[in-house]
């Protein structure tokens, strides 16, 4: 094999004709290039050592930083690439960093010749096998020189690459590769999904990533222990192929053993076993560990989670696990802000324990104010309270059960009302993706609406399911949501039985190989029947309007007209569109448009007016969540409509 760093010493010669398939194997298992950070061996500070040896040759004097210029030249047999330029820019810590010092000349030559192993794994990835490395200064490569030399400061260099062309993949062999999947859960795909086949592009990472596969796929049948057992690797550099052979070996085929916890505090062991639910004797299967972690964190008690394998499976096939925790404190307290130019501004705080009694039980009591600066009455605010508790893990380990009770005064455009109500709900984690719920609720308030003051009970369940791929519940760049739920109701002042349903979609789309670019939109539908508007509740009812609904009008400011004003409605269909492009890593700008529908039927017949905002927003990575900034307005203005309105918060609108 013919790799070559130009002018290289035996020191750094790695690459110099790699003849042993070893060598190659070890930075094809490697996959991507491994960026070792620089060692500075002290600390100084304000002319102060802090720690280590801060002298340079001169025995009273601190290590100089050392600045250095460095141009980058990047060629496939002969010829500009672009490329492959900037993979090996990526990879090269000397280019990278060239802006910034190095500790001295030993930071300087440690960063510079741990290049060549970067720079060469970098074309091991980019399927180039052949080429000739060169990190010189004055015409003299830097792998020459001895350490302990001082160089001199802002001096040149030159990073110089001439690689030979892409190879591909002539034979690829997997010896004792695992038998086809019995069920859909166990199924992995095949390495050629990698492009692991004779006359692909040679890849490096497709070497590693093929690896990876074949080993699960036997660890999905059961087989914790599979590992590669031989990789061997080599290249012809006459017909530009790379020969790769690899043999697995699977082991003994496991059961779960026993589960021992370790690092409980207040929470009872044995309820954090059952948890994880490894149930002993059941087959091995890596996706139960996967679950098994996440459902753990779902608790909301532990800030650290560590489920690991014993190192052998025992002689009856038992595999023995050892999980480690770590508690948080007990008790929360948090804080919140949000700002509308329709709306006024709002509060809210909640304080939370996490543990009452050794389950995570977790009791949590809310409370808000919204409306602040648009009135100095304390009547004409919304004010919220509520309790909340939720005992996770009962009847199955996905299984949560929440109680629940609040007291609201709500006052809006449209209608104000007391209200308080109690609730249970059970929600099942079904999978990754799907969550089951079923509630009951009991309510009782008064409203004052068009229709006068008048008094409602309602007594009603809900049934819902939740699709979820979401990456990121706040800042969303890919994923679909999908949201579907029965409400039905009985309300007993008028004696009314009530059917309700919604059903939401959201999808994303990031574009580009970065996703700088997301494409997101967002619709909701909804249907009520059973009873007049006039007999219903206004918080049952359907309205739009708002940050999250259709910019540019209140909160629930959008109904349908009735004799003496606005009321919500049996139908609703909300859609919203929006363009989100980063400007720079924390700063990016989004172009919005909402639409919203309201009417008295029970289905949506856009027979009378459809409502439609606009705007402009900037977001803010916080790193926990973009803060969100979004000005709109109103499209086709009525009466009592604002001009424009300004929203703030944490979170993307959807």
């Amino acid at each position: 094999m013919k790799v070559i760093a130009r002018k290289v010493s035996p020191k750094w010669a790695f690459g110099a004709r790699l003849g042993r398939a070893a060598s190659l194997c070890a930075l094809l298992a490697a996959g991507s290039v491994p960026f070792a950070p620089s060692h500075a061996h002290a600390f100084e500070l304000f002319g102060r050592c802090i720690f280590g040896s801060c002298k340079n040759g001169d025995e009273d004097g601190p290590i100089d930083p050392k600045h250095y210029e460095a141009t980058l030249t990047v060629l496939s047999e002969g010829a500009p690439d672009r490329d492959l330029e900037k993979a090996v820019a990526n990879a090269s810590l000397l280019w990278r960093e060239r802006r910034e010092a190095t500790a001295g000349s030993a930071g300087l030559l440690t960063r510079a010749k741990g290049d060549y192993k970067r720079i060469l794994a970098a074309l091991y990835n980019e399927a180039r096998y052949g080429a000739e490395i060169s990190i010189a200064w004055n015409g003299r490569e830097i792998s020459a020189i001895p350490p302990g030399t001082e160089l001199p400061d802002n001096i040149d260099l030159t990073i110089t690459v001439n690689a030979e062309a892409p190879f591909q993949f002539g034979r690829t062999e997997i010896v004792n590769q695992a038998p086809p999947a019995r069920t859909r859960d166990d199924r992995v795909d095949q390495p050629e999904a990698e492009g692991f086949m004779t006359g692909a592009p040679a890849y490096a990472t497709s070497v590693k990533k093929a690896g990876r596969l074949v080993v699960e796929a036997w660890k999905q049948q059961g087989y914790a222990k599979a590992k590669i057992a031989e990789q061997q690797v080599t290249a012809n550099h006459d017909t530009r192929e790379l020969n790769v052979r690899l043999t697995v070996e699977p082991g003994q085929r496991a059961v779960y053993g026993p589960v021992e916890v370790e690092g409980t505090d207040r929470m009872r062991a044995q309820f954090v076993q059952r948890q994880t639910g490894l149930i002993p004797g059941r087959e091995y299967d890596p996706d139960d560990l996967k679950r098994a972690e996440k459902r753990l964190q779902r608790l909301g008690v532990f800030s650290s989670v560590s489920l690991k394998q014993a190192e052998r499976i025992n002689s009856d096939g038992t595999l023995p696990f050892m999980l480690t925790v770590q508690e948080r404190k007990l008790r929360r307290i948090g804080l919140g802000a949000t700002v509308s130019t329709a709306d006024g501004a709002g509060v809210e705080g909640y304080w939370l324990h996490r543990n009452l009694w050794g389950r995570a039980e977790r009791l949590r009591f809310d409370g808000r104010i919204a409306g602040l600066g648009t009135t100095t009455e304390f009547q004409d605010l919304d004010y919220f309270l509520g309790a909340e508790l939720t005992l996770p893990g009962r009847f199955t380990p996905d299984t949560d059960i929440a109680i629940g009770g609040f007291f609201e005064h709500k006052v809006l455009d449209l209608y104000s009302t007391n209200r308080g109500s109690v609730s249970v709900a059970a929600t099942h984690f079904y999978s990754d993706e799907i969550t089951f719920g079923l509630g009951s609720h009991v309510s009782y308030g008064q409203y004052d609406d068009v229709f006068g003051r008048r008094n409602f009970g309602v007594v009603g369940l809900e049934a819902s399911v939740e699709y979820d791929t979401r990456d990121s519940e706040l800042d969303t760049k890919d994923g679909l949501y999908l949201r579907a739920a029965a409400k039905p109701f009985y309300e007993w002042e008028f004696g009314n039985a009530v059917g309700k349903a919604e059903a939401e979609a959201r999808i994303y789309r990031a574009l580009g190989p970065e996703e700088r670019t997301v494409l997101a939109g967002r619709l909701k539908v909804g249907t009520i029947i059973g009873a007049p508007i006039s007999e219903i509740p206004q918080d049952e009812l359907f309205l739009a309007g708002g940050g999250t609904s259709v910019r540019g009008y209140p909160y629930r400011g959008i109904g349908v007209p009735v004799q003496g004003g606005t009321s919500g409605g049996r139908a609703l269909f909300e859609a919203s569109a929006e363009i989100r492009q980063d400007v720079t890593d924390t700063i990016g700008i989004v172009g919005f448009a909402d639409v919203g529908h309201v009417n008295s039927g029970a289905f949506p017949d856009f027979s009378g007016d459809v409502r439609v905002g606009a705007g402009l927003g900037l977001r803010y990575d916080t790193g926990l969540g973009p803060l969100r900034l979004d000005v709109a307005v109103p499209l086709n203005h009525k009466a009592g409509d604002p001009n424009f309105a300004v929203y703030a918060g944490i979170g993307q609108a959807f």
